[in-house]
């Protein structure tokens, strides 16, 4: 019987706990302090500090299974999914790493060990390679590596590879260094006989791939793309864990394993199909579905909302490609991939049991995405469909510019675009759609572009800078190191000291603001950040004096602002719980000087009497003057056992910061600064409450100050109200009868309108003319809206038979068109309503479109109205002939 993958995993992490290996868990996928990344990408991802010296390793020697995502940047395997065995968008990197312990001769040996007497794998399958130098960096060949190699397996199967295969860097710049890897044979015997295994490694073959990478960590890449020796020598190894399956498994994909098969067949029950791991449509989609939904699943369970901008809009773009195979392939034209959750929770518990803790959240997100998108994605249909004659004319051809119009704004990828062009006869115009491409990515790699210098060591020091500012607002410093940073031509500069009371922007809260004082200069910080674990404070100049000691001294008027924001957020999260259940968790948040934004999970609007009863209770626990129970380096185990709140998403160490405004109501693990006493907030006041996407509400609230002048200004306003309508006695009612008033007249209004639109028709239909077989008409009339216009031109298809009219119109200051066309004269090809509005459109620089029969253009420029009209006729004409 073959192991399952919870088994082979833990064998994988069993057997490094024997060599001295301390067992950590995964990351959360999401990355928070990491200005180079928007999702772990790799295993080594969450060590980045370890290898770099900015912080000390708490163990030599780790071993994990870290969650991973590549969907962008360098490493991009999206396209592949589904269609190859064994690229994902989201997969498990088994790893063992040594901070300056162990290196090539223990690593080697221990790689050879598992795979051989642990997993039983074949020796006469594996093949390993080594780095064979590189000339342009000055790097002779890793020997050493092939020297030790020779000690496991046979000349013939250790094989060079160059610097694209091995030498392993993240990015531009950073921690890199040598690897060696290790890859498998899985062809039949008659394949095997026919050719070597060694030709077609790293030669993209599906059934020889690399299943482990050891890499040395030596070097630091830096700006200028040179090489210079870490501090220490460093090991990181990769496995893949669903490639490693597969091998133990015997099987031909990744996707025929324990890893995907539970997935994999509930998706075909539901689809009604039976899953055969061919290359056919529906088993593609299912594949693809199998893979995005363990990738979107766990980016919401650890913190990212699918949304518009930056790591929520990749989760989007991947849960929409998995919603148009499911809709295109298998058929599913309601929400469906919500239902395959529950399947990845129970199957992955063990490992990642934060998906299980968030199942029903999880799946609210994923179904109201669902939702939506199916209707962007009819609505992109009936696009096609209504310009579905306009490309007939353009001989069967769809345009580059709509493909990418369908791309960017519907999310058709060009597969699907072809898809249901060849379905109605048409063909892609494939180069134009790549030339619209192509320019959007440069205008986001010109929004992006920045250049970095390498830091730049003032003062040299092993000690991890320290952050003093729970206790200090100012503090005696040393510039460690800094760097220039250049983005759209502006130049700001970062700076590291080796103590500070500034606080970096983390868990919600801002970064402060102040000076850096020499006796030389004073120098504005205008923002805090954290990167990875460095506090960086960015500055527009450099201290005169570099190494000279400075005073960093924060903004403390803006400091206590923050703080009573950042106190009031915990308030109200627990009052938040209290009024309506404790299915409330903390999904984002923003603390600053000016105001205090949480969202949180919670299914639908939070009623004004709901928001009434918690605006009660936090200002009760600010009344009752509540001292702040502060508690550091607390173990992790006992603040939970606490009832200690945590924000899913946040990668917490073994010790943890504890926040305690009265034991029996809010107890949470945070690392921001708070009042001493809740008193100091002085008073409370919620100022909206919106939706923020499926399943999440977002509150919006003021304190202190602000919260006083926020009831004074709506006070005013009531004022105002009453002295408009006369200082009534009551109120309301006298609102309420205006608004009766208002309604009655406006109905008045509307009927009379629609008799003078009937009048008008009438007239209208007596300047009719005829040319060229058809009856024409072109005329500026007094509408008071949009739908008059088109009411009025319905109305005249209906009394005009053989009808073309343009009708103009001035709305409020800004120009209107419209183009009405007979159905028969539509269905005859030569006049096109959609077409002839954006021609006509060109004279108010404007521009629309619409259906072949009825189509509407709004414009700028009003005084073109009478030369858009002038001009239809001969338009019509000229067309017709």
């Amino acid at each position: 019987m073959l192991p399952s993958a919870n088994q082979v995993r833990q064998q994988f992490l069993d057997f490094f706990a024997s060599k001295g290996h301390h067992i950590v868990p995964s990351a959360p996928i999401v990355v928070k302090d990491d200005p180079t990344l928007m999702f772990i990408n790799s295993g080594m991802a969450p060590f980045k500090d370890y290898f770099l010296g900015n912080k000390p390793a708490p163990f030599k020697r780790v071993a994990d299974t870290q969650k991973c995502l590549r969907v962008s940047g360098k490493h991009n395997d999206l396209e592949e999914v589904g269609y190859d065995t064994y690229h994902h968008t989201m997969f498990e990197m088994l790893g063992n790493w040594s901070f300056g312990d162990y290196f090539k001769k223990e690593a080697i040996a221990w790689a050879w060990e598992l795979l051989t007497e642990v997993y039983k794998l074949p020796k006469e399958r594996l093949y390993v390679t080594y780095f064979e130098g590189d000339k342009g960096d000055n790097l002779g060949a890793d020997t050493e590596t092939q020297g030790l190699w020779r000690q496991y397996t046979t000349e013939d199967r250790i094989l060079p590879g160059n610097k694209k295969d091995n030498f392993w860097e993240m990015g531009d710049t950073g921690p890199c260094g040598p690897c060696t890897e290790i890859h498998i044979d899985l062809r039949d015997e008659a394949e095997v006989a026919q050719q070597g295994g060694a030709e077609l490694v790293n030669a993209d073959h599906p059934q020889v791939v690399e299943i482990w990478n050891n890499v040395f960590m030596e070097f630091q890449r830096k700006a200028d793309g040179s090489l210079e020796k870490l501090p220490a020598q460093h090991v990181d190894t990769g496995m893949g864990f669903e490639r490693l399956m597969m091998a133990v498994s015997g099987v031909k994909s990744n996707y025929d394993t324990d890893v995907f098969q539970p997935l994999i067949q509930f998706i075909a029950s539901e689809a009604g199909v039976k899953y055969t791991g061919a290359m056919e449509p529906t088993d593609i989609a299912i594949r693809v579905i199998a893979d995005h939904i363990r990738t979107i699943s766990f980016a919401i369970s650890d913190g990212q909302l699918p949304s518009n901008v930056k790591a929520g809009y990749v989760i989007r773009r991947i849960l929409r490609r998995a919603v148009r195979y499911a809709f295109t392939f298998l058929n599913f034209k309601q929400p469906f991939l919500y239902k395959v959750v529950p399947i990845l929770a129970d199957h992955m518990h063990s490992i990642f049991p934060e998906l299980k803790q968030q199942q029903q959240f999880v799946q609210r997100v994923i179904e109201e995405e669902e939702i939506a998108f199916l209707k962007t994605l009819e609505n992109g249909l009936r696009r096609l469909d209504a310009l579905e004659d306009s490309f007939k004319q353009q001989g069967n051809l769809i345009d580059g510019k709509t493909a990418f119009e369908l791309y960017d704004t519907f999310g058709f990828p060009l597969d699907l675009t072809a898809l249901i062009a060849r379905e109605k006869g048409l063909n892609v115009d494939e180069k134009g759609f790549a030339v619209e491409m192509e320019q959007q990515k440069n205008r986001s790699r010109r929004a992006a572009e920045q250049e970095q210098s390498d830091w730049v060591i003032v003062h040299a020091s092993e000690e991890q800078p320290r952050f003093v500012g729970y206790d200090a607002l100012r503090a005696e410093a040393r510039i460690l190191r800094y760097r220039q940073v250049t983005q759209k031509g502006k130049t700001e500069y970062h700076i590291v000291l080796d103590q500070t009371p500034f606080y970096a922007e983390s868990g919600g809260q801002v970064g402060d603001t102040g000076y850096l004082e020499t006796p030389l200069s004073k120098v504005r910080v205008i923002d805090t950040r954290k990167e990875n674990d460095l506090i960086v404070h960015t500055v527009l100049d450099l201290p005169q004096d570099l190494e000279a000691p400075v005073e960093a001294k924060v903004d403390e008027a803006r400091r206590q602002l923050i703080r009573k924001n950042h106190s009031a957020t915990h308030l109200m999260h627990a009052a938040l719980r209290h009024v309506l259940g404790d299915h409330v968790a903390q999904r984002g948040s923003l603390v600053n000087d000016k105001l205090l934004r949480f969202d949180f999970s919670h299914f639908s609007k939070v009623t004004d009497d709901q928001l009434r009863q918690v605006e009660h209770i936090v200002n009760q626990r600010i009344r009752q003057q509540i001292q702040l129970g502060e508690e550091r380096n607390v173990p992790i185990d006992e603040a939970r056992s606490r009832g200690a709140m945590a924000l899913f998403g946040e990668k917490y160490g073994d010790s943890v910061r504890v926040i305690t405004f009265d034991p029996e109501y809010s107890v949470e693990l945070c690392g921001g600064i708070h009042v001493p006493n809740t008193g100091e907030i002085g008073f409370f006041k919620i100022t909206s409450e919106t939706a923020v996407g499926a399943g999440v509400r977002r509150v919006e609230a003021v304190t202190a100050d602000l919260a006083e002048r926020y009831v004074e200004e709506q006070m005013d306003l009531l004022a105002q109200v009453r002295e408009a309508l006369g200082n009534p006695q009551h109120l309301i009612p006298s609102i309420q009868k205006l608004s009766e008033e208002v309604a009655t007249l406006r109905k008045q209004l509307e009927q009379a309108e629609v008799q003078q639109l009937g009048q008008l028709k009438d007239q209208l239909a007596g300047q009719v003319k005829a040319i060229n077989g058809i009856n024409f008409l072109a005329a500026k009339v007094p509408a008071r809206s949009a739908d008059a216009v088109k009411k009025l031109a319905y109305d005249l298809r209906q009394v005009v038979p053989n009808l073309v009219a343009v009708l103009g119109a001035e709305i409020e200051g800004k120009p209107q068109l419209a183009v009405m066309l007979d159905d028969e004269l539509a269905k005859g090809g030569k006049l096109n309503a959609s077409q002839l509005v954006r021609e006509l459109a060109k004279d108010i620089q404007g521009g629309g479109g619409g259906q072949p029969f009825f189509a509407t253009a709004g414009g700028k420029n009003a005084a073109g109205l009478d030369a858009a009209i002038g001009k239809a006729e001969n338009l019509v004409a000229n067309t017709l002939s």
